[in-house]
């Protein structure tokens, strides 16, 4: 499995050099003109001269030869400080260079320049000068996933932990990659035997990618309203919270489906959720012919289940207050 992964690994790096090759052939440096005409605009109708001063200012380092990058390299790996300085400043044209592909995904193109700086440090840390690949086309693959974790985690209402964030790239890196090999989407198991980890697993990392609804989103029973425009005036909370504690159902439905049968009947009810009212020990001892404090028992029980659950999705419990 281990040959697997670093199969994978060694095709995501050649993919990343495959980029870094593509943008110097299309003129992509920065220099101390314009990235790119979208780039450009986006820069004037968002932050305006905050960001072209900082294009310019890094658009005065020049990209380093191979000699000098892996001589750098091997300093940075010996504790030099300004060898690591000099290596960031020599790459900073490589983070807007991708930064600015994710232009228009809900942050603007000096956010996505700060993540994939923070990117970029991660790279040099990790960076091993003597396996043969240039820096910018291992940094490439960490800036990247930087910059689409900051995305995701800006989508969501329920906020993921870093290492859930970094496993579900795996997950769906991998993906990407056995679908270019399949020529169709690949199922739950052919990821998990790729990366090695169990198909439950996988299923319950990859069902975290859910994007959360736009208000602006048409309504599936009158496409010509908006969710936000069908939300009373009147309501106490606002459209955003109702969107949020919607996907908190959804999260919370798919928890319920992991416990036993009994735990599940019994918080359903005890909490009323998925449509039950709620019910007391005692009617609910009287539906199932059990007695109360077993009852109780299976509450106890099945609550201590969901805490596992909710810390196996790397979820903390104040999500459902």
């Amino acid at each position: 499995m281990n040959d697997q992964l670093d199969i994978l690994e060694e095709e995501l790096l050649e993919e990343a050099d495959d980029l870094e090759k593509a943008e110097q052939e299309e003129g992509a440096e920065i220099e101390t003109e314009p990235a790119a005409d979208e780039a450009e605009a986006h820069v004037h109708e968002s932050t305006g001269d905050v960001t072209q001063i900082y294009l310019n200012e890094i658009g005065q380092s020049k990209l380093l030869t191979p000699d000098e990058e892996r001589a750098l390299s091997r300093r940075v790996v010996q504790g030099d400080f300004q060898a690591r300085q000099k290596m960031i400043e020599h790459n900073l044209r490589l983070v807007v260079n991708i930064a600015k592909h994710y232009i228009n995904r809900g942050m603007t193109l000096l956010d996505l320049i700060e993540e994939g700086n923070i990117g970029l440090m991660h790279a040099l840390e990790k960076f091993d000068p003597e396996r043969g690949f240039r820096f910018s086309t291992y940094a490439t693959w960490w800036i990247r996933q930087s910059v689409e974790r900051a995305i995701m985690n800006q989508s969501r209402t329920i906020r993921l932990p870093v290492h859930v964030i970094k496993e579900l790239n795996v997950y769906l890196r991998a993906q990407r990659h056995l679908e270019a090999q399949l020529g169709h989407e690949p199922v739950i198991e052919d990821i998990a035997h790729l990366v090695g980890k169990s198909v439950e697993d996988v299923r319950r990392v990859m069902s975290l990618n859910e994007r959360v609804a736009s208000l602006d989103a048409p309504l599936d029973i009158d496409p010509m309203l908006t969710i936000g425009e069908s939300i009373p005036d009147d309501q106490h909370d606002g459209p955003e919270a109702i969107l949020q504690n919607a996907e908190v159902e959804r999260y919370v439905r798919e928890w319920l489906k992991q416990l036993n049968e009994k735990q599940r009947i019994v918080i359903e009810r005890r909490y009323g959720l998925n449509g039950y009212e709620v019910c007391t020990l005692e009617d609910l001892a009287a539906n199932l012919n059990l007695t109360r404090e077993r009852v109780r028992q299976i509450q106890i029980e099945a609550l201590e289940q969901l805490r596992r659950i909710l810390r196996r999705y790397g979820v903390t419990s104040d999500v459902l207050l």
